[in-house]
């Protein structure tokens, strides 16, 4: 079962005279890591190296690093505490000892699982994207329902009435499906955009 984090976690440690300092941010897609990423951006470190994971895609940066001493000891941590949808973030501040290549992996790999000992796990619950149309009149009882129920969406206004795209957990499908079918007078239907 996956797990993701609850919230932003920070924690820092000294290795041979270098700062270590690791974030654990939760994330849902690859645009909001770019951002987050610019967000964290820090020109004072020596290297900033990461690792990410959403489902089953995963990246990570050694940032001038020896290739695999500090992206892959990054995701290896995050797959090991069964992590998804999160970014993990180590600065390094070179502090005049090298730590070779073993010693590097120990210290973003240790760093990083140490920020995720810090971290809530909150189980992963899988959301699939859903839309539907409605008529003006319509809309404020659908949109009441679909924040009653902490429904992220976006509607479009056209010519007719509004276009809604809404991310829902699965569990919420038949119920919301139902809604849609009842406040259009079986004249709607809540599609997936998987459906035809």
């Amino acid at each position: 079962m996956p797990f993701t984090i609850k919230e932003t976690v920070v924690y820092e440690e000294d290795v041979k005279k270098s700062r270590f300092q690791a974030f654990a941010i939760p994330v849902e897609t690859e645009e909001e890591i770019k951002t987050v990423l610019e967000t964290y951006k820090d020109i004072s470190t020596t290297h900033q190296c990461w690792a990410w994971k959403i489902g089953h895609n995963v990246r990570f940066n050694d940032d001038g690093e020896p290739s695999g001493t500090a992206g892959r000891p990054i995701l290896a941590t995050i797959e090991g505490n069964e992590l998804t949808n999160i970014l993990v973030l180590v600065n390094r501040w070179y502090g005049g000892v090298k730590l070779g290549t073993g010693g590097l992996v120990r210290a973003y790999g240790g760093t990083a699982g140490k920020a995720l000992l810090l971290v809530d796990k909150i189980e992963l619950i899988e959301k699939i994207d859903v839309y539907f149309e409605c008529n003006f009149s319509e809309w404020p009882i659908l949109q009441y329902e679909l924040v009653q129920n902490q429904i992220t969406f976006s509607e479009e206004y056209t010519a007719t009435g509004v276009s809604v795209n809404a991310k829902i957990q699965i569990h919420q499908r038949i119920e919301l499906a139902k809604k849609v079918q009842d406040v259009t007078r079986g004249r709607e239907e809540l599609k997936g955009t998987h459906d035809d």
